[in-house]
């Protein structure tokens, strides 16, 4: 299922902790078109990149996007500079500070879709955590986010939720 959703992508996003620990090509495996561009969130450049890297070897390249006054990206600027390279439509894989930060209530109008795949695996402690603030930067609590459009669909032991904000 993630090749086929890699297939009907311009782009592929992930964190640069993700980079680091997999080195992922990311690309796809269904020949279908024009492999998806590889996009790597690193803020603080810290992927120590070398001449084989996949995702150097499929494609990829640098963008440099200005920090805001926090030291932090904003995604409307991201999203703007890969509108300007042709990317029309992005796929965020993964990792967990990369959703989250996307998942925030200020971001989630950026969002077209969320697709979950649940696995029954524990991950046990120390693990991934996609869970979004649910307090402002000033201490206000924020509702909690609800999908619509909900379907779920069994694939093998898995389950699949897809939702719109």
């Amino acid at each position: 299922m993630t090749h086929y959703l890699r297939s009907r992508h311009d782009g592929i996003c992930v964190g640069v902790n993700t980079v680091i620990a997999d080195d992922p090509a990311l690309n796809c495996r269904i020949a279908l078109g024009e492999q998806p561009q590889p996009i790597i969130i690193d803020p603080q450049a810290r992927w120590n990149i070398s001449d084989q890297s996949k995702v150097l070897q499929v494609g990829g390249k640098f963008l440099t996007v200005k920090l805001n006054e926090s030291g932090r990206f904003e995604w409307p600027d991201i999203f703007a500079a890969l509108f300007e390279e042709g990317l029309r439509s992005l796929m965020i894989e993964g990792g967990a500070s990369v959703i989250n930060s996307l998942l925030e209530p200020v971001n989630q109008v950026l969002v077209d879709s969320v697709i979950v795949t649940i696995a029954p695996t524990w991950l046990g402690q120390g693990s991934v955590v996609v869970s979004p603030d649910r307090v402002h930067d000033n201490g206000v609590p924020v509702p909690a986010a609800r999908l619509s459009d909900v379907e779920w669909h069994p694939l093998g032991e898995d389950v699949v939720l897809c939702g719109r904000f």
